[in-house]
């Protein structure tokens, strides 16, 4: 039996602005654009990982008003865990993701338990760490 992940959800405050981020910034690829009951759900992946993907959504696509309220309040404090990224090369995804004005939180630093990751803010508050294994 094979199990693996295939997308996972980040909730964010504006779809199209995040989508600045995650697609300009982090060069992933837009798959699907999913409109209904005036909310979207854009689907990301990248060609590295193709059976992977993220969805894009805000607090209140496919849930209740209460919910969706309390799921926006911990999306911009920040509050939700961090979405972590492999890359080949932090440093210069570091400074691409910097140059595109995201808030930066970390920079590029080897840790002591072995990855160099870096850290930023996306749009509405996430946290998204770029890892790096250790050579």
């Amino acid at each position: 039996m094979t199990i693996s992940l295939q997308y996972t959800n980040i909730t964010v405050n504006d779809v199209d602005e995040s989508l600045a981020f995650y697609r300009d910034a982090l060069g992933l690829n837009v798959r699907q654009d999913v409109s209904s009951g005036g909310f979207r759900w854009v689907t990301l992946g990248s060609d590295e990982q193709p059976g992977l993907g993220i969805v894009l959504s805000e607090p209140h696509a496919g849930r209740s008003q209460a919910d969706g309220d309390t799921l926006q309040e911990l999306v911009t404090k920040g509050a939700l865990g961090p979405i972590v990224f492999a890359s080949d090369d932090v440093d210069a995804a570091f400074e691409s993701i910097r140059l595109s004005g995201a808030e930066v939180l970390q920079e590029p630093i080897d840790q002591p338990w072995g990855p160099r990751d870096c850290a930023f803010r996306d749009p509405s508050g996430n946290m998204v760490r770029l890892s790096q294994a250790s050579a």
